[in-house]
Parts: C-alpha cells; structure tokens; sequence
C-alpha cells in the first residue's frame, strides 16, 4: 500500500516533468522558471535513489531535454560556415599576421589584437534567432547548407530557446560548437569511440530515445549573419553572448603581438589534460570588426582568423612497404605501409612519404625503423631514420621513371619561377587513359566541393570501377539502378537513395562544373574567375575550337600556369569527348549578369603602383563589390587606369595612347564617394 502511494506521487512528479520538457523543448513555451524545472527533476531523482523500484523511461536520469524530429531537410546557410586555416608552430603566425598587414597596408603590428579561443573538439552547430526566438538549428554541412537538425539542438539545455534582452538583435546566426564533456563521456565509451563521435551520433539521431541519452553541451563563439547587431569587436560579442545567457569558453583571452599568443598557447597546453573537454587547438581572430570585414575572406576560409593545432605526438614503427599512389593530376605520391602504432589514441598503419625528392634526401628504405609524427588532422609522415636499426642489406628506394597505372613515362614539370625542377613526379597521361587518374578523377567530381553527390563517395567509385559500372564521369548519369539492387550491400531503398542524389545534382553552376574537371592548376577560385569571364559552359567548349584560350591572360588572377594546364585539358580527346557528353546530361547553369547597382557597373579597372594605406587585394575588393571589374592588362576594354607610387611607365603609356582615363588613387576614391 505505501509502495503504491509513492508510485502515484512519483509518477504524477513523473508527467509533470515530462510536460514541462515539452513545453520548453518542444513548444518553446516554457511554464515554469528554470529553478523550478530543476527543484523538480532533483525531486523526481532524490525519490529514485531512496525507492530502488522506481524508475521511468522519461525519467531525468533515463533523458536529456524533449524528443527531436525524425526528418532532417536541408537549408542553405545564409552566411555560408567557412573552415579555417591551420597553424602549426610560430613561423605560422607571423606569416599569419604579415599576410593581414600586407592586405590592410597598414602599420598595426604593435596595436593589433587578437581573440584567443580554444577550439573545441565537437561539431559545429548555427542558430537562427528572429525577436529572440530560436527558430531553426543547422549542422555545419558542406558549409553552404545543412541539415535542420532544430529539434536536437533544442534539447540541449545551454541553448536559450526565448531571449528577451533589450539589446538582442532583431534577427541573428549564432554559431558554436556541440560537445560532450568528458566526464559524461566516459559512461559513455563503450558506445562510442569518442566525444566528438558520441555528440555527432546524437545530433543526426533520428531516434529520440537514443538521442536523449547523450548529455550535450553547447558553447557559443561567432555568428553568421545578424541583423542589428550592436558590437564593435569579438571580444564585446562575447561579452553580449554572456549576457542573453549562452555559455562561452571559460579560457578566452585577447591577447596582443605573436609572442603573447604563444605564450598563452603554451600554458593551455600544457594544462590540456585537466580540462573537461577535448580541445584541438585555439583559434585566433582579429578583435575588431571593422577590420575583420575589410580582411574579408578567401575561397573557403576567412583571412582574419586561423587555428593554431596543438603539437604534435610521435611514435616509432617499422616501414613494411613503400607503395606509389598516383592523384587525379597524376602526381605521383610515395606512401609508406608501416607497422600499426597508436598516436595520441589514433592507431595509424600509413605515412606519407610526400615526393622523390623527401625519400632521397631522408634516404627512406623499406624495412627500416622511423619515427612517424602526427600533428592535429595532417596526414601522419616520416620525420626520420633510426640508421642503428637498418639492415646491412638494405636497398635505396628508386622511385619509378614508368607509371605503375598506365605504364606512361613520369617526369618532372621546369619551374621557370625556380628555375628548378617540381619536386613532385607526375604521370604524363592527360586524360582518363591513366587508370588511376581517371579514378581520382571521378572522386573529385562527385566530392563536396564538386557536384557534391551525396552518398557518392570514394568506396562507391572504387567499387563501381572494380564492376566496370563507371569509366567517365558522365557514366554517373546513366548507371542501371535496377542492376544496382541486385549487388551486395544494397536494396531498393539505398539504390532510391543514390538515385534522388544523382539527379538532384543535374543542375550545376557553371564554377561549380569548371571545378568539378578537376583541370590541373585551377582551384575553386580560380574556377569562379574564368566562369565569371566566360560565363557559359559554351563558352568554355568553344576555346578549343576558336583558338582564344590565350584571351583568359587578361582575367586579373589568371596566369600562364593556369592557361596551359587549360590547353593541355582541351587538348586532349578523351577530356572534349567527357565535356561534351557532360552538356547532355547536365544543365549547367551560365553565370548571371553582374549585379547593376553598384556605381562602377560595367566598368573595368586596373591598379599600377603601390597604394597609400591599402592594399591591392583590398583595393580589388572594393572595385568588386561595386559592381566593376578587374583586368590585367591595358587594351581598348579597359576603363581606368588607376595610379600609385611608382606606377610602371610602360602601363601608364599604353594607357595614353590608347587614351583610357587615368586616376590616381585620390581621384579614384572620390569616385566611391
């Protein structure tokens, strides 16, 4: 009878709790004052502790926040969620900092200051506030979209579902980082085999009720976009994030010159083992927002911040093998098979060997012992030879003169820069006829960067090469989807899965397609500087015919490397057989016209001389952002000649005589004004 009583008392404490989760999680209509909640869930846990035989599935101790939803759609990022660029050791940094005074053209060295966050280990998560309401909750993704994973994030209780803040910006992007503190993971370690992983698996759960088992953590550090944002500097952004209730990294600093980043970096690390949570490294920012937004951002990272990794961990194991893997450019990387070791609790049986020129100079021989270095999420690599333990037999690794795919002839490209040879080896095929080029090939078409066919990825190519499914990109558009179902670890609904990937990814921007050929030389920018000349994949097949691949000289970025890395792509049969199939399946979309309401529309520019107070990448950025464009040579085209100090006398004539407007740099920026 009393046992009954207390059941009634706890499972009414039981449905009250579970009513408040909903409403907070779920409704986002809190009933109650967090103090209350919390009274209540101590409660409920107290009676569980004195009377063993209760116990409940909703139970405090059995959930974490409110079920999320099943269903994950996908949403663009309105800002898109850049990576950084990494940090290694103090050479780093001051290449670091002397690439923003170079940009900026400014003397800041001594006032400078930096944001000092340490970077934790989790998964990155944006969330999008209207009038202090949190509405929608994104994975990082690719970057450019990701997955609405809302419901998940909201039963993370370090996520405020309502703010009420005066000073809360209308609309904003608030981005950090979910994790798992270690302390809760080690109750959970034989489910997972770390934090990191255990708070990825939790956060693309579909299950709730396995999701509810993982206790989430939430720190907030930057944001997307924002609309009436009232902050000068990192550091006040943080400070405002305090005040509307997110938590932030207790270990943050702001910190001036390169020597006190350093020294910080070193205390943290050296109290790394005693935080309770994983960090990677720690992540600087330029403090003020002004000159982050001037800084602005390079193709997949922003210039005003970078990562700086924590050192590196070593071991020593045996090279069992050196195996030659040949890339999608034909460079001819040497790998080394070694012993399995564990470093730093990642159990590593590869290194790489980089090049020719690394084995020679190293004398790296198969069946000696080396010391293997990992540092952060760098590929493992050979720092040295232990000569006591080589083997008097041992011989000197001679790297192939023949490619061990296609059996063309390697060679070394001349550096007119260097004057010397690459030190890279690469097979002289030019298309697909190297096997193992056309694999790479394949893999960076369809990779993220690319056409980003999702479920696509490099064990699907290589198993689809192995059954002779795929030889040619555009073979990705026509596989038999019913022969698919009858292979080996798949069914109809993964085969519906790949299928609905595949077409959704018909429709390509042109950049994106220009990329995706994986053309030796041209990378993602420089992919979106000839679309934005070009304009239309017609125009691109057309270069080969007409004979004007030379024109693309005159785009600013553009160089000779580039333009003959073209050339010998459009040179090549089996490279215009793939173009041209690819036009059939694909629509490939022309680049739009430029945006006309910028006052420089239609008008092309180009820079002689050094600038005061800017620089020529900044200066470039202005002409861009207002709707003009940048040349690289003086022609008919070109509007304005724009003049510093020292301006080359050879522009400055040609410009006369072919009577183009010449300014110098004050007149230009009164122009803005």
């Amino acid at each position: 009878m009393i046992d009954e009583k207390i059941n009634q008392k706890y499972i009414k404490k039981i449905k009250l709790f579970n009513k408040y989760n909903k409403h907070y999680y779920d409704l986002n209509e809190p009933l109650v004052k967090d103090h209350i909640f919390d009274k209540l869930k101590q409660q409920i846990l107290d009676l569980e502790k004195k009377y063993t035989f209760l116990n409940h599935p909703v139970s405090p101790k059995n959930s974490v926040g409110f079920k999320p939803s099943k269903l994950f759609n996908k949403v663009k990022h309105k800002v898109p969620m850049l990576s950084l660029s990494n940090a290694f050791d103090r050479q780093d940094l001051v290449n670091f900092e002397k690439k923003i005074l170079n940009f900026l053209n400014e003397d800041l060295k001594e006032t400078i200051e930096y944001s000092a966050e340490p970077k934790i280990d989790g998964i990155s998560a944006s969330l999008i506030f209207k009038k202090g309401k949190f509405i929608t909750g994104l994975s990082r993704g690719d970057g450019k979209e990701g997955e609405d994973i809302t419901e998940n994030l909201k039963t993370i209780k370090d996520i405020p579902i309502q703010i009420d803040s005066n000073n809360f910006p209308e609309e904003i992007d608030i981005r950090g980082e979910v994790f798992i503190q270690n302390s809760d993971f080690k109750k959970l370690a034989n489910k997972f085999a770390n934090p990191r992983n255990a708070a990825s698996g939790s956060l693309r759960q579909k299950d709730p009720r396995e999701t509810k088992k993982i206790p989430l953590k939430f720190i907030a550090y930057t944001f997307g976009f924002e609309k009436g944002l009232k902050t000068k500097s990192q550091n006040e952004y943080l400070e405002k994030l305090k005040e509307w209730g997110f938590k932030i990294n207790p270990l943050n600093k702001i910190i001036k010159t390169i020597d006190g980043l350093l020294k910080n970096y070193n205390d943290i690390e050296k109290k790394r083992d005693k935080i309770d949570f994983d960090i990677d490294g720690i992540v600087y920012k330029i403090n003020d927002f002004k000159l982050q937004k001037r800084l602005g951002n390079v193709a997949n990272a922003p210039r005003w911040a970078i990562a700086h990794k924590f050192s590196a961990n070593t071991a020593i194991s045996q090279i069992e093998n050196i195996e030659i893997q040949i890339g999608r450019t034909g460079a001819l990387t040497p790998v080394a098979k070694i012993k399995s070791v564990n470093i730093g609790g990642v159990v590593v049986s590869n290194a790489t060997l980089h090049n020719e020129e690394e084995i020679n100079r190293k004398d790296i021989r198969i069946g000696d012992t080396v010391i293997i270095e990992r540092a952060g999420d760098v590929i493992p690599h050979v720092i040295s030879v232990d000569l006591k333990f080589r083997n008097k037999n041992s011989k000197k690794f001679n790297f192939p003169k023949i490619c061990p795919s296609c059996g063309s002839k390697t060679v070394k490209d001349f550096n007119f820069t260097t004057k010397k040879e690459d030190a890279v080896r690469r097979c002289s095929s030019e298309g697909y006829e190297c096997e193992k080029m056309a694999i790479e090939k394949i893999k960076h078409f369809v990779s993220k960067e690319a056409l980003n066919i999702e479920g696509f990825g490099k064990k699907i190519v290589e198993n689809f090469w192995n059954l002779k499914l795929i030889r040619l990109p555009h073979d990705i558009f026509k596989l038999d989807f019913l022969k698919l179902e009858n292979l080996d670890g798949w069914g109809k609904q993964s085969v519906a899965n790949l299928k609905y990937s595949i077409n959704l990814r018909k429709t390509i921007s042109f950049e994106k397609f220009i990329y995706a050929l994986g053309i030796r030389h041209i990378g993602l920018e420089n992919a979106k500087l000839i679309s934005k000349n070009l304009r239309s994949l017609k125009n691109f097949i057309a270069l080969s015919r007409n004979n004007n691949i030379d024109d693309l000289i005159n785009i600013d970025g553009i160089g000779e490397t580039q333009i003959n890395s073209i050339k010998s792509f459009l040179k090549n049969n089996e490279n215009l057989n793939v173009l041209n199939n690819l036009d059939k399946v694909l629509k490939v979309r022309d680049v739009e016209s430029q945006k006309k309401n910028g006052i420089f529309n239609n008008k092309t520019f180009m820079f002689t001389g050094k600038l005061l107070n800017m620089s020529r990448s900044e200066a470039k950025s202005i002409i861009e952002q207002n709707s003009g464009s940048i040349v690289s040579n003086v022609t008919k085209k070109l509007d304005f000649l724009i003049i510093g100090d020292k301006p080359t006398n050879r522009k400055v004539e040609a410009a006369k005589n072919l009577k183009v407007k010449i300014l110098n740099q004050s007149s230009w920026l009164k122009m803005l004004k």
